[in-house]
């Protein structure tokens, strides 16, 4: 075998005609049955496959080398059909998930805004609905039973996913420096948010809370040096001259003043959280965000309790009995609330990050048209042209890093695919004068 992979070898070697072709079927087999059947080993073996035929004259070993073309063809066929249909799939599940996350978003927005005309208490809507991320992790239980082929116990699962917060696990000193301060703002971005809703309309809240994608940028690049990018600092100022705009668009009265404020608030603490978690904590697994949030919904449950009832008996969030409560309401905001965070947080492991991220920016003209026809909204000229820049920011922040390289290689792919028509017509031409000047010499030395 180790004759075969030589390139120089004798000009007697064929001495039985079908050992030629036997050689050249083995050689072109081995390479793309060792190396696996991608186009580029394919190709080399092909190529290997006719310089040999050139190189003898029997038909037999030109049969093998055809015999052995359309296999290798066939595995690189199937080869892109396989990763085709993954790609497919991924792109389906992505097309649903962007439906539902922004579906959950928007009907979330709408809900709580509906809720607030017959239960106006923003916090306790937050408490209740913040209590639900309890149920997190024991999901992620019922997934890990369902898909994982090592079961462990409810305790052996937490424990494993409790080495996230460092070698001791859970301690209270990891607790109220680790966990407390990311559920302090957890609350205060949820609330902040109603309360822009009790001042605003839909459209405008959640086209601003779009610019926390600007702010997250902004905190990465000053607090963990994260890679300067021109096309993400145009993003941002497209962000804040949105918020200037839709300020605008009111005429700076105090209550969308507000408003606005109360929303740009709750983007910069949502901006906030995702970068303090990526500086203390970093990137967490399944699992372990799991037991994360389910322990800021415990402790909201155990140590915030207490909040609704004061305001409550200072008639700050006052409900006269228990049956004025719209319960369907509550439980409706907090299950889509619910359901947002779960495909935020675990819609990666079956598609594309940036599809999860574009259903929270189609919320905006699903809560615009709902507004055109529930309430009595004026979509004027400069409205129309803030959020259209802040979504235009949020989009530029969803380019990879290396979107300029990216570009850069499909053009020159393109210039590939062109170029060989033209060479092989400048080869052409080149080899007739090429041809023509060997003519004239040789006729020349002969009249010499």
């Amino acid at each position: 075998m180790q004759n075969l992979s030589s390139k120089k070898q004798p000009a007697y070697r064929c001495c039985c005609p079908q050992s030629g072709a036997h050689r050249m079927q083995t050689q072109c087999s081995e390479e793309t049955t060792d190396l696996g059947p991608t186009g580029r080993t394919v190709i080399q073996g092909e190529e290997r496959a006719r310089e040999n035929v050139v190189g003898t004259t029997d038909p037999q070993s030109t049969g093998g080398a055809a015999g052995a073309e359309p296999s290798s063809s066939r595995r690189r066929l199937h080869c892109c059909i396989r990763v085709t249909t993954v790609q497919v799939r991924k792109a389906l599940w992505g097309v649903a998930m962007v439906m539902c996350v922004c579906s959950s978003w928007a009907g979330s927005t709408q809900l709580a805004k509906l809720t607030f005309k017959q239960f106006d208490a923003p916090f306790t809507l937050t408490w209740f609905a913040t209590t639900w991320n309890c149920l997190f992790f024991p999901l992620y239980y019922i997934g890990h039973l369902c898909k994982s082929p090592e079961r462990q116990t409810p305790r052996q699962r937490f424990r494993e996913c409790c080495r996230f917060f460092g070698d001791d696990g859970l301690t209270p000193k990891v607790f109220f420096t680790k966990v407390a301060p990311f559920g302090l703002l957890w609350i205060l971005t949820n609330y902040l948010y109603l309360q822009a809703l009790r001042k605003i309309n839909t459209t405008d809240v959640s086209a601003l809370f779009c610019c926390n994608k600007a702010f997250v940028f902004l905190l990465s690049w000053i607090v963990l040096r994260d890679r300067f990018m021109g096309v993400r600092i145009v993003a941002a100022i497209l962000a804040i001259a949105g918020i200037v705009m839709m300020t605008y668009a009111d005429g700076f009265h105090s209550h969308s003043v507000i408003g606005i404020t109360f929303v740009v608030a709750s983007a910069s603490m949502s901006a906030l959280y995702k970068v303090l978690f990526k500086m203390v904590l970093g990137s967490a697994k399944f699992g372990e965000a799991a037991l994360f949030l389910s322990i800021v919904g415990s402790a909201n449950f155990v140590f915030i309790s207490f909040v609704p009832v004061i305001l409550y008996f200072t008639r700050v969030e006052y409900i006269g009995s228990p049956a004025d409560i719209p319960w369907a309401y509550l439980c409706g905001v907090a299950g889509l609330l619910f359901a947002f965070n779960v495909l935020v947080n675990f819609g990666i492991a079956i598609t594309y990050p940036t599809l999860i991220s574009l259903g929270i920016v189609l919320s905006v003209p699903v809560n615009a048209m709902v507004d055109l026809y529930t309430c009595e909204i004026h979509f004027n000229t400069v409205r129309l042209i803030a959020v259209f820049i802040i979504c235009l920011g949020f989009l530029m922040l969803l380019l990879p890093e290396d979107w300029d390289q990216c570009i850069i290689q499909l053009s020159t792919r393109l210039r590939k695919r062109d170029e060989p028509a033209e060479s092989s017509a400048e080869a052409g031409a080149t080899t007739g004068l090429n041809w023509r000047g060997r003519t004239r010499t040789s006729m020349s030395t002969f009249a010499h």
